[in-house]
């Protein structure tokens, strides 16, 4: 197991929230909390397991050959039988004029700055984003000590659960929707923000301009599926917008177009954490089986996992993300 961090647990390591769900993921725990347990169902199998942290994957290539850079000065090669790619996503970014100052940020930096390091971010935030993640990382700035001016999003309704634009709204913060940003204002950092209407095809409104005083802009506007490393393996991609960008076509049990490279987690489309999760077991469950591994229960874990996710994909949202997944699952050999 390669990660490029010191520690494992991905995003999970900075969510502080409680989990949707059911109980077989972790539903109202906290994610920071999930990485424990996951780690602690690691360790049992850690004679089977080798985790090199502070390791880059570099290169797939069509050999087979994995390549990998350990703390920047130890390069290696790695030859395994079966490779299961889960590098997630990556967040997308706005363009406006003075969208480099310092002071701007993605949400996950936010995430990172505040629940892995202690470190306020500013005093006072405008989050541009109501999707579950605006909406979140505003609560979590509100309970650091951080003022949110206000949110906005550019479509016509907030993206995220009701429940948490719900608690936003209570504590006395606008949420802006058919708005963006038309520009940030300052010299050596941001010291304010110049938001402005759209119109239904998403063009700004003159006249209609809003200036907020911040030094903290977050940038939520969603995730796209990291999976360069497939791209280069060769594995055969897919522009899918239901699920957020380029992603590997895939058979059922998650093994892509190259045999025995499997893929799992956003790297084959943004979802819930939830989701993901479930897809890493489902992917190592059939990776582990193709190259001879197969356990006594087998079909009833797969058949576990495929209805846990099916559970997960079952509102308007899951609907969505399923009319993406027809696009690139493999039946036999016809692209659905």
């Amino acid at each position: 197991m390669a990660e490029r961090n010191k520690n494992l647990g991905g995003q999970l390591v900075k969510q502080t929230h409680m989990f949707f769900g059911s109980e077989k993921q972790y539903a109202s725990t906290r994610g920071i909390d999930i990485t424990g347990i996951l780690l602690n169902e690691l360790n049992k199998y850690k004679e089977n397991v080798e985790i090199m942290t502070d390791t880059t994957i570099v290169g797939m290539f069509e050999d087979g050959v994995v390549t990998a850079l350990h703390k920047e000065d130890n390069y290696f090669k790695i030859k395994p039988d079966a490779v299961v790619v889960a590098t997630g996503a990556f967040e997308k970014a706005l363009a406006f004029p003075n969208n480099d100052l310092p002071g701007i940020y993605g949400a996950g930096a936010v995430q990172t700055l505040m629940n892995v390091y202690g470190v306020k971010p500013g005093n006072k935030v405008l989050m541009v984003g109501a999707g579950n993640i605006g909406l979140i990382v505003s609560y979590q700035l509100m309970q650091a000590g951080v003022e949110v001016a206000a949110i906005l999003d550019a479509a016509p309704r907030i993206g995220g659960y009701l429940v948490h634009a719900s608690k936003i709204r209570r504590m006395g913060v606008p949420i802006l929707t058919s708005h963006t940003v038309k520009s940030a204002i300052g010299k050596e950092f941001l010291e304010k923000a110049i938001v402005c209407r759209v119109d239904d095809k998403f063009n700004q409104i003159e006249g209609t301009e809003i200036e907020f005083d911040v030094d903290v802009m977050c940038i939520s506007v969603g995730l796209t599926p990291l999976n360069e490393l497939l791209s280069m393996r060769g594995c055969q991609m897919k522009y899918v917008p239901q699920l957020s960008g380029m992603v590997p076509l895939r058979n059922e049990n998650y093994e892509t177009t190259i045999e025995n490279v499997f893929a799992a987690g956003d790297t084959t489309g943004v979802e819930e954490a939830s989701a993901a999760m479930v897809e890493g077991y489902l992917a190592g469950l059939c990776a582990a089986a193709k190259i001879g591994h197969m356990t006594d229960d087998f079909e009833e874990r797969k058949n576990d996992y495929v209805k846990q996710l099916e559970s997960l994909r079952s509102g308007p949202v899951g609907k969505h993300i399923l009319s993406g997944i027809e696009q690139i699952v493999i039946k036999g050999e016809q692209y659905v």
